[in-house]
């Protein structure tokens, strides 16, 4: 058999200042027909895993475009047509296939294309017709739509938040949809709107009791997968919102009696889950009183969900407060980093950081600053990969450090300072610009781990978010999503 393979993604906040244009792309993720093997980046890696799985197997493999863009505004039109036309002149080129495999991640919109999965879907069922079988792996941040489960065969999500399961999920497409592909199984899914804005961190007991019972539902008879879309709520499209999708072989029924079981379970997390945020001032006032390492999520301005990843909020109260024997970090100042890479190691000099692209980001920061060390081409550990964080430098400012770099990134692990040098062990605080992804790699090192609810482009206020395109009612927004009469 010969299998299709294309990796192509970022997550659109429409709120977001920043648009996405080919640079990100560039900068971030960018392969032509052989990013599996050339790249490092966890995006890449399911095309590398289908590649061994199905020459394991003797099947030839096509692969086309592996690319992936840092999370920002919407995707410039131009440049996602570009992407997109790039996959299906592949998929013209590799022929007659018998299976199409796709790691998107779902919650992509372009200037003109509030869905850029759904087109791209549509757009390859087109040229290989009926027959042949089309899986997709999503983030679990993603947009679910009717259209987009019955255009493809097999969709599969992410179970973790931090995302510590791509490479699982990959196999399990992979598996599923090779038994597909050769008629061995008979996939169907079931889709129901929860009509939920939320963030659900899998590490909380609610929420993981919620993943570890999808986990056992799927070793009843004839389950395949279950999937909970979180959804992505800063983003004013049509699907926005969290949904229950379940994938079984062959039994609409057990498909609906699931899916509503697990819709059920979603639904009531209302009640059962709300994650614990403090304020920039709960938190100063709290640090001083305990002991250990405290590990702080500056969740707002997490470059993840397409923040600037400069805003200068959390750090200024910090500074306000005199917390020496703090770690502060990234924060994505290019033109700072330059200039203190142009000083080197060991100047001081006044510096301006933070606070350039826009209100959200909250005013620039003019400090005294020392710089302790420059790293180029640092990079940070994400899963089983590395992603680039470009040129970066350590700071101190009367004892507080700053990590600045140039390339945006949200800090997903410890080394994204240790390479500087330092220990984490040597600092009271450790301040990570990242909603929930640093957990994986920080939660082991830590005392405890504390989220702030700063001023940004990913403020957790959901009843203020304005999404007059998501075409229903969504909770918080209002107490009963389900009361206008329309049925979910």
């Amino acid at each position: 058999m010969k299998l299709f393979i294309a990796a192509l993604g970022t997550e659109t906040n429409t709120f977001s200042p920043l648009p996405t244009g080919r640079q990100n792309f560039d900068e971030t993720l960018y392969h032509r027909h052989d990013g599996g093997a050339q790249s490092e980046h966890y995006f890449a890696q399911p095309l590398r895993i289908w590649r061994e799985m199905a020459l394991a197997h003797g099947d030839e493999v096509v692969e086309s475009l592996c690319a992936f863009a840092q999370p920002g505004g919407r995707t410039r039109q131009s440049v996602w047509e570009t992407l997109r036309d790039s996959v299906l002149a592949d998929l013209r080129h590799a022929g007659e296939v018998q299976y199409v495999l796709l790691k998107l991640h779902g919650a992509m919109a372009a200037d003109a294309c509030d869905d850029c999965e759904l087109e791209l879907v549509l757009a390859v069922r087109d040229l290989v017709g009926p027959e042949v079988t089309i899986g997709v792996e999503l983030d679990l941040h993603c947009h679910l739509s009717p259209r987009l489960a019955a255009a493809a065969n097999l969709i599969v999500l992410y179970k973790e938040y931090p995302h510590t399961d791509v490479n699982e999920r990959a196999v399990e497409l992979f598996t599923y949809g090779r038994l597909a592909a050769m008629g061995e199984i008979r996939p169907l899914m079931a889709l129901r709107d929860c009509r939920m804005l939320g963030v659900w961190r899998t590490s909380d007991a609610p929420v993981r009791e919620l993943v570890d019972w999808m986990t056992a539902a799927e070793r009843r008879d004839n389950v395949l997968s279950l999937g909970f879309c979180h959804g992505f709520p800063w983003a004013d499209v049509p699907n926005v919102g969290a949904q229950a999708l379940v994938l079984v072989d062959g039994d609409p029924s057990l498909a609906d009696a699931l899916v509503d079981e697990l819709a059920g379970r979603i639904l009531a997390l209302r009640e059962r889950y709300q994650p614990a945020l403090l304020t920039i001032d709960e938190a100063m006032a709290l640090l001083p009183t305990l002991a250990g390492l405290s590990v702080v999520a500056d969740i707002a301005d997490n470059a993840g969900g397409g923040a600037a990843s400069d805003a200068t909020w959390l750090l200024r109260g910090m500074l306000a407060a005199g917390t020496p024997g703090a770690l502060f970090g990234a924060v994505w100042d290019p033109v700072a980093v330059r200039i203190c890479m142009e000083a080197g190691e060991g100047a001081r000099l006044p510096l301006r950081l933070g606070g350039k692209v826009g209100p959200q980001s909250g005013q620039p920061l003019d400090l005294a600053v020392t710089v302790l060390r420059v790293v180029e081409n640092a990079t940070v550990t994400f899963g089983a990969g590395r992603q680039p964080m470009g040129d970066a430098a350590l700071l101190d400012v009367d004892g507080l450090h700053i990590v600045i770099n140039s390339i945006r990134t949200q800090v997903f692990h410890p080394d994204a300072y240790t390479q500087f040098g330092i220990r984490l062990a040597d600092y009271r605080a450790v301040v990570v610009k990242s909603a929930q992804h640093f957990y994986a790699g920080f939660a082991p090192v830590a005392d405890r781990v504390i989220y702030v609810a700063a001023p940004g482009t990913v403020s957790p206020d959901f009843t203020s978010l304005a999404l007059p395109r998501a075409g229903r009612p969504l909770w918080p927004q209002v107490s009963d999503p389900f009361s206008a009469g329309v049925a979910p």
